[in-house]
């Protein structure tokens, strides 16, 4: 009897830890891995970001005495239920951070302390510290208002677009650094060419190089106020040389921050393109330098919920990578749904075959399209990639026949994954 019990228990905690595991990584996937067409996580982070704009909005109305006399305590109320859900959230992502595959192997208590002192999470740490610390000790409520700021920089959390900007700025940090050190020597070198040429005729604004910079400043930007001006024709035209060269001088930054922007946005998309391509079993013989030039033949497209993208017996011209959703194949005597990262369609690149299934748009998909007759095209102008190309269909027993054999398509697809 005492040897059963012994060995009942641990099945039940067994039991009990699997389930705790799986609710962890159920919340890993929702809060840190889901992507955009994961419903629970795309529903998530779009609360999150409303959450995160009715605080701004929340702070900005408050600052407003009429606003604060009349809603002071729903003011308060929301923002004390705001904080408890952000307090919640950094909990569950210190609590799930082991699962981050790549931090496995390591101690959980270590993941989880060098996850709490990443940017993004010292951030959240400063939006939800004041308000508890101003229990303990007396906190200025304008100074807790001034941290509650901080919750507009968590939008970068949620925000892919936020996310890429930072990774553009740390990118060009020595070309940004650049572009303000001179920024700077040209503000000095104004204010002191204005200060020469005024300082005796208007003492009370050019009596030094630092009074003077707020006009340096203030041309350079080309603002212009209008509130301090040279009177002296040298320095009206030393002013207009200010102007041209703020135009310019004030401008590079924003241009190698935009060029940065559109760089990474390539480089990302680039990426995505290549790995989808280089996972297609005909293709992973290929140079790289040929996958390449293969993935500059995708077209991207966006297809909306619950189109057809081709029909059974269609004429099968194109082959498919989804990027983002999900698709259903309809065969005779079966259904396949595919997600992201998977294709189906290559052998429709070889030859004129039929669609053997009809194929439909379960969510909004962004895909991209590899034309057979471009397909065609640059297998022709690269012969060795002709040849690696049918000897991949020959290894795989595969030949020409009356329809793209999606079917065998795909299980061939999973045996090689």
């Amino acid at each position: 009897m005492p040897e059963q019990l012994d060995r009942a228990v641990p099945a039940d905690s067994n039991t009990s830890g699997t389930r705790f595991s799986e609710v962890r990584r159920w919340l890993y996937i929702l809060l840190e891995a889901g992507k955009t067409g994961d419903k629970p996580s795309a529903i998530f982070d779009t609360f999150m970001v409303t959450l995160i704009l009715a605080n701004v909005v929340a702070f900005a109305a408050e600052t407003d005495v009429r606003v604060a006399a009349v809603w002071g305590e729903e003011l308060r109320l929301f923002n004390a239920v705001s904080i408890a859900i952000f307090t919640v959230e950094y909990a569950l992502r210190l609590w799930v951070a082991v699962d981050h595959p790549a931090l496995k192997a390591l101690p959980k208590w270590r993941v989880r302390l060098g996850y709490a002192c990443n940017p993004q999470m010292l951030i959240d740490l400063l939006v939800i510290l004041p308000f508890y610390l101003s229990f303990l000790v007396a906190i200025d409520l304008r100074v807790l208002r001034i941290f509650r700021l901080f919750r507009f920089l968590m939008l970068a959390r949620y925000s892919p677009a936020l996310y890429t900007m930072g990774q553009v700025v740390k990118s060009e940090r020595r070309a940004i650094l650049a572009a303000v050190i001179a920024m700077l020597g040209m503000l000095v070198f104004s204010a002191s060419g204005i200060y020469l040429l005024e300082h005796k005729v208007q003492p009370e604004a050019f009596g030094s190089v630092m009074k003077s910079m707020w006009w340096a400043l203030a041309t350079l930007t080309t603002v212009g106020y209008g509130d301090v001006v040279p009177i002296t024709t040298v320095g009206r035209f030393f002013g207009g040389l200010v102007m041209i060269f703020g135009l310019g001088m004030f401008a590079m930054p924003v241009a190698i921050i935009s060029s940065g922007f559109a760089r990474e946005i390539h480089r990302r998309d680039f990426v995505v393109s290549w790995g989808m391509v280089a996972r297609v079993p005909l293709f992973q013989e290929l140079k790289p330098a040929l996958i390449v030039d293969l993935v500059e033949l995708l077209e991207a497209q966006v297809i909306d919920s619950d189109v057809v993208i081709a029909h059974q017996g269609d004429v099968a011209d194109a082959m498919y990578f989804i990027v983002i959703g999900a698709v259903r194949l309809d065969f005779d005597e079966r259904t396949v749904q595919l997600g992201e990262g998977d294709f189906f369609g290559e052998m429709a690149l070889l030859d004129n075959r039929r669609r053997s299934a009809d194929i439909v748009a379960l969510t909004q998909c962004h895909v991209l399209k590899l034309d057979a007759h471009s397909f065609r095209q640059f297998i022709n102008r690269h012969p060795e990639a002709r040849a690696k190309i049918f000897d991949a269909i020959r290894a795989r027993d595969m030949s020409f026949g009356g329809s793209d054999e999606l079917e065998r398509e795909i299980e061939e697809e999973k045996k090689d994954l």
